[in-house]
């Protein structure tokens, strides 16, 4: 079928399902939310309001009643209000006490009971706070007793604290009423209007909100120390718990938090529409963040720091304000249907966030760290074997989550830039306002978001959308010319892009904008002769505009990153690259150098050792922090490399020695220069290994080895404890207990849990699988997810062995048995992998018998057998002694 015709044939079949749902046949007896049933409920209510009143006391459970008031189309059939694993006391329906079905999942109401027009349902309920670090998530800060709690509810988890109508397209208003301890504050969407004594404790009133989608709807409480900011247009806090508030520079977050709402209310015409910022740092959080209306959590562990804040840790803070404002337009203000408009929503923020970053902060670079961070995942993601379009159907809540990922977030980034650049700034900026004006309050799908952009740039982009957001694949492209008149002093006399497509099974051609520009190079000089914009499609296209230039040493035909697109460098442009690497002085365009470089890695085209040589010859060179800690990045990554193959021999061995000293070298020679020491030491601490480098931790740890110039806080200690039981280092193990009387924190704690696990004991192994399997256990999944990733390190390959047909072969029943949250972190951490063609085998053999594990776990399945082959195409490729 046409994609016309499918969609088409989608649509009808969809729609008679829906009718068929809202006759009457019964919704499915589970914890997730199908899109037929979910359409179907949307088909018969409308005009919700909640009022909401919640008993919050600090212990393992809360109370509370939610009263829910909309409009029925119809009384014909029963009627579902999602409300996950409570204590049901009571419903009441339009002042009627009923005895309504509950399964644990969610509760039928009656026909009979329901009224044609404006109802009213009474829920009153009793739950467990949750500690897995949805719904309403508690934590006991074991430093000082204190209780804290915060809700998340994306994907769909707001039944996990509340009755609610659990789907985006249900938007409504939220009344709350919260009562807590009376030292506790309470921050929702809404300012509270009033605090009352009551008692003991304290009710907080806050008045009714804006229409909103359950999922960015949010509630926290507890005794959280509070920072505020008036100086901006609108009123700022931020929020973190007592024990680590020294952690916080509330500084830092004011400034750009109030940067970014001046630049956003100018990008898109319309002022920020959720009247005050509040932001709060969570504990054992599961993401980055979360857009919440008006109050944006964020993951404590990514953004609290025991030492000042280098420049990299300072833009990622930015770039995440930037990205959670963002979607107080674009997800919060106007958002999506139905969960398969997720990505658009991330996408969008992770474009503006970018933009934003980049123009109203101090990091002008943030479009090259973009590419080097978030673009290369998406361009890794895309060439794996189980890769997807952006745009994908989501049968239920249970899905909602199965792709998102890197093609999620930057590769849809990628094509709202290119579509930018295809569109023109102005005109993208006009259909950008237009869809948020028309939507506002309101959910859209991706054709009113396209429609919005081909209206304002007057074009039908119907092709453009089938292309780049229904067709999976990354595309590759060449520069192929010819010169006259031999290699100094000739002329371009033919110049073409070629296009290719990803493979048979993925033809797709695209049309896209990108610049060409050529090079030449002169002893250490290296020029930029010509560039040319140029629009390519199909598998050939002419650049007229090059011929009869001066004929080139590198040709580059993604200059400056317009275009999604893996480069592919002629012969000669490719030995340019690696010739004269510290001689370009724009750091993007080395940044790509260096980016087309590993590609030839990954590909199986440039051995491994050559990659290192020219690393260790070019990376002490490098003097752009940004485009540092990627070439680092990069070693790390080839390290891995040779401790995933096993590699013992003499090279190998001087190869990590090497590497060590290259890293150590560079701790030394950036005294004074902060950014520089902290980065270059943090590859060192990636990176030892040898008995000399282990001992030097030891003693940076005791304080027998100086470093000058670097601060040996506590996070670096932990990090330091880490590595060296990581590696067996003798006395390491009394080293975890000493650390943690130190440092008694919660990230203490964990850290201590993490070099414990690391350990490469068997004992240790099998006590911590056996844990981390058992889904009854009650530890918090913080802690579990700390050890899911500890436990096999890449070079404890012998040890992961004796556990890896077992592992493999429990997959599908924990797969079965475990939900999305906890096999997210489980099939990344603990499918096995070997850089051998017996594991490989053993994968693909798994691959081919588990047909029936959920999505995101085969997803994940699929993707260690395709990055296993990888490493053993690596290892077979490479020129140096194995």
């Amino acid at each position: 079928m046409t994609l016309a015709i499918a969609a088409a044939f989608a649509v009808s079949t969809f729609a008679a399902s829906a009718a068929q749902t809202a006759a009457g046949a019964p919704r499915a007896e589970n914890a997730f939310l199908s899109q037929e049933d979910a359409a179907a409920r949307s088909a018969r209510v409308s005009n919700v309001d909640y009022a909401l009143a919640f008993t919050l006391t600090g212990k393992e459970s809360f109370s509370g009643v939610t009263t829910a008031t909309f409009d029925l189309a119809d009384n014909s059939a029963p009627l579902t209000i999602d409300l996950d694993k409570a204590t049901v006391q009571s419903v009441t329906i339009n002042g009627k006490r009923v005895d309504a079905r509950y399964n644990n999942w969610f509760v039928t109401i009656a026909a009979a009971d329901l009224a044609q027009g404006r109802n009213t349902v009474v829920i009153a309920y009793e739950r467990l706070h949750s500690t897995n670090g949805e719904g309403l998530h508690r934590m006991v800060d074991p430093v000082d007793g204190r209780v804290y709690t915060y809700s998340h509810f994306e994907p769909a988890a707001a039944h996990q604290m509340f009755a609610v109508f659990d789907q985006p397209d249900l938007k409504a208003t939220y009344q709350v009423t919260a009562t807590a301890p009376a030292d506790w504050q309470v921050v929702s969407t809404t300012r509270e209007t009033r605090v009352e004594d009551a008692g003991s404790s304290k009710r907080w009133i806050f008045p009714k909100s804006k229409k909103l989608s359950p999922y960015n709807f949010s509630l926290h409480a507890g005794p959280y120390k509070v920072w505020e900011d008036k100086s901006g247009k609108y009123p700022m806090r931020l929020f973190a718990r007592q024990s680590v508030a020294a952690q916080v520079t509330p500084a830092d977050w004011f400034r750009y938090t109030k940067d970014g709402l001046a630049f956003f209310d100018n990008y898109f015409g319309i002022p920020y529409q959720f009247e005050k910022y509040d932001q709060l740092l969570v504990p054992d959080f599961l993401y980055g963040a979360m857009e919440n209306a008006g109050a944006i959590t964020f993951a404590e562990g990514g953004f609290l720091r025991k030492a000042a804040m280098t420049d990299a840790q300072r833009q990622s803070l930015a770039s995440v304000i930037m990205h959670e404002m963002a979607h107080q337009w674009f997800g919060d203000l106007v958002t999506m249907k139905w969960w398969n408009g997720l990505w658009l929503n991330e996408s969008f923020a992770s474009f503006m966030g970018t933009l934003a970053t980049a123009e109203a902060t101090e990091f002008k670079d943030a479009w090259q760290h973009f590419y080097s961070t978030g673009k290369q995942a998406a361009y890794a993601q895309d060439q794996k074997a189980n890769t997807h379009p952006i745009e994908v159907p989501v049968p239920s809540t249970a899905n909602a989550f199965d792709n998102i990922d890197a093609i999620t977030y930057s590769k849809g980034a990628s094509t709202l830039i290119q579509l930018r650049q295809l569109l023109g700034a102005d005109v993208f900026r006009k259909g950008v306002h237009n869809y948020l004006t028309k939507y506002s309050y309101q959910n859209a799908k991706l054709d009113d978001f396209i429609g919005s952009l081909g209206e304002a740039a007057g074009r039908d982009l119907s092709g453009w959308t089938k292309q780049w957001l229904y067709e999976p694949g990354v595309n590759t492209i060449a520069a192929n010319f010819t010169c006259s008149g031999g290699k100094n002093g000739g002329k371009i006399t033919s110049f073409t892009l070629q296009q290719s497509a990803p493979s048979k099974a993925l033809p797709t051609l695209r049309e896209q904008r990108v610049q060409v520009a050529t090079f030449k190079v002169d002893g250490d000089t290296f020029t930029a002769l010509k560039t040319v914009p140029v629009t390519y499609s199909g598998a050939t296209t002419r650049v007229p505009a090059l011929v009869g230039s001066a004929c080139p040493d590198m040709a580059y035909p993604n200059y400056q990153d317009w275009g999604f697109v893996k480069v592919q460098l002629d012969k000669r442009s490719f030995e340019t690259a690696r010739a004269s690497l510290s001689h370009v002085e724009d750091p993007l365009l080395r940044t790509m150098l260096w980016q087309s470089l590993w590609d030839g890695v990954r590909d199986a085209k440039l051995p491994l050792n050559e990659f290192i040589k020219t690393a260790l010859a070019n990376a002490p060179l490098e003097k752009d922090y940004t485009l540092l800690g990627d070439v680092l990045g990069k070693v790390g990554t080839a390290s891995y490399y040779l401790d995933a193959m096993g590699l013992q021999s003499p090279w190998a061995q001087q190869t990590r020695a090497a590497l060590e000293a290259m890293a150590w070298n560079g701790v030394l020679a950036n005294k004074g220069n902060d950014n520089f020491q902290r980065r270059w030491f943090g590859t060192y601490l990636d990176l030892a290994s040898t008995p000399t480098a282990l001992e030097r931790l030891a003693g940076i740890l005791a304080g027998t080895v100086k470093v000058d110039g670097l601060t040996i806080n506590q996070d670096l200690r932990w990090s330091i404890v880490a590595r060296l039981n990581r590696y067996d280092h003798a006395g390491a193990l009394a080293l975890v207990e000493q650390e943690a009387r130190r440092d008694n924190s919660d990230s203490g704690q964990a850290a201590a849990l993490a070099a414990t696990v690391v350990r490469p004991d068997a004992r240790i192994k099998a006590e911590w699988l056996g844990t981390v399997e058992d889904l009854k256990t009650t530890l918090p999944f913080s802690k579990i997810r700390t050890a899911m990733h500890s436990l096999y390190p890449t070079e404890q390959g012998a040890l992961a062995e004796q556990t890896a047909e077992r592992r493999l072969a429990r997959l599908p029943a924990i797969d079965k048995a475990a939900g999305p949250v906890y096999m997210r972190s489980y099939a990344g951490a603990l499918i096995p992998t070997g850089c051998t063609p017996a594991s490989v085998k053993r994968l693909t053999e798994a691959a081919g018998q588990m047909k029936d594990l959920s999505a995101g776990t085969r997803r994940a399945l699929l993707d260690a057998q395709q990055e296993d082959q990888r490493c053993v195409r690596i290892k077979q490729a490479m020129t140096a002694s194995r």
